[in-house]
C-alpha cells in the first residue's frame, strides 16, 4: 500500500513536474511571441509613419506643385494677356503710322503743290529776256503785258486808248527797256489823232534818249512830218537834213532825201 502510495506520489510528481515544465516552455513561446508582435508592431509602426510622412510630403509636394502650376498658369494668362494687348497695340500703332503716313503725303503733295504754285507766282514776276526793236533786254513780266496791251490796241486802230495806254506804260515803267520803243508808238498813236505837238516830243524824246535804237529814224522822220503838219518848214528841213546824216544807211533816210528835194 505504501509502495503504491509512494508510485502514486512519484506519478503526480513527475506530471506537475511535467505540467510545470510545459508551463515554462509555453510560458516562454508567449514571451517570444509576444515580443515578435511588439518588434513586427513596432516596424508596422515605423513604416506606417514613415510612410505617413512620406504620404505627408507627397501631398505638400503635390499643393506647392498644384499651387506652382496654378502661378504658372496665371503668369501664362497674363502674359496672353499682355501679348493680345501689345497685339492689339502694334495694330492700333500701324494704323496710326499708316493714317500718319497718308497724312504726311497729302502735305508732302500740298507742299509741293504749294512750291510749285509759289514759282509759278515768282516766275510771273521774275525778269525775262525780251527781244523788240533789235534790243534785247531783260522786262517784268507786267511791263511785257502791259506794252502788249497798248500796241494791240495801236493794230486795232483804237489810237485814242493806245494813246492813254502807252502813256501810263512810259510813266509807270520810265527806265524799262520797252521805253524807246513804247515812245515811238505813242507818237504815232498821237499822230494819227493829229495831236502833233505831243507827237514831236515823244518822238524827239526817242531820238534824244536812244540815238542808237533801231526807230530812231523813223522818229527822226515823224518828227519832220510833226513839224511840217505845224506849218513849220524850216524846222522840217533841219531835221531832215540830220536824218540823211546821221543815219545815212537808213531806209528813213532815203525817205527823208525825197522830201528834202521837194521842199527845195
Amino acid at each position: 500500500m505504501k509502495i503504491q502510495t509512494h508510485k502514486l506520489r512519484l506519478s503526480l510528481l513527475g506530471l506537475g513536474c511535467a505540467l510545470a515544465f510545459h508551463a515554462q516552455a509555453a510560458l516562454f513561446e508567449d514571451d517570444e511571441a509576444r515580443r515578435a508582435i511588439l518588434d513586427l508592431r513596432q516596424k508596422v509602426d515605423a513604416v506606417q509613419s514613415r510612410g505617413s510622412e512620406e504620404v505627408r510630403r507627397a501631398v505638400e509636394e503635390n499643393g506647392q506643385l498644384r499651387r506652382s502650376v496654378l502661378e504658372l498658369s496665371s503668369q501664362i494668362e497674363m502674359l496672353r494677356a499682355d501679348l493680345a494687348r501689345m497685339r492689339g497695340q502694334e495694330e492700333q500703332l500701324a494704323r496710326e503710322t499708316s493714317q500718319l503716313a497718308k497724312e504726311v503725303a497729302e502735305i508732302q503733295r500740298r507742299q509741293k503743290d504749294l512750291v510749285s504754285g509759289v514759282d509759278d507766282r515768282f516766275k510771273r514776276f521774275e525778269p525775262i529776256k525780251v527781244s523788240v526793236d533789235g534790243r534785247e533786254f531783260s522786262a517784268d513780266p507786267a511791263e511785257t503785258r502791259d506794252f502788249e496791251a497798248a500796241l494791240a490796241l495801236l493794230r486795232k486802230g483804237e489810237f485814242a486808248p493806245a494813246e492813254k495806254t502807252f502813256v501810263d506804260f512810259v510813266r509807270r515803267y520810265p527806265a524799262s527797256g520797252y521805253t524807246p520803243s513804247a515812245l515811238f508808238w505813242l507818237g504815232n498813236a498821237q499822230y494819227a489823232l493829229r495831236n502833233y505837238k505831243d507827237a514831236l516830243v515823244n518822238f524827239r524824246s526817242l531820238v534824244t534818249s536812244a540815238p542808237d535804237h533801231l526807230r530812231a529814224p523813223e522818229a527822226m522822220l515823224s518828227v519832220a512830218n510833226c513839224q511840217l503838219e505845224l506849218k513849220d518848214p524850216r524846222a522840217a528841213r533841219k531835221t531832215l537834213e540830220d536824218l540823211v546824216r546821221l543815219y545815212p544807211q537808213a531806209e528813213a533816210a532815203s525817205v527823208g532825201k525825197d522830201r528834202l528835194a521837194r521842199l527845195k
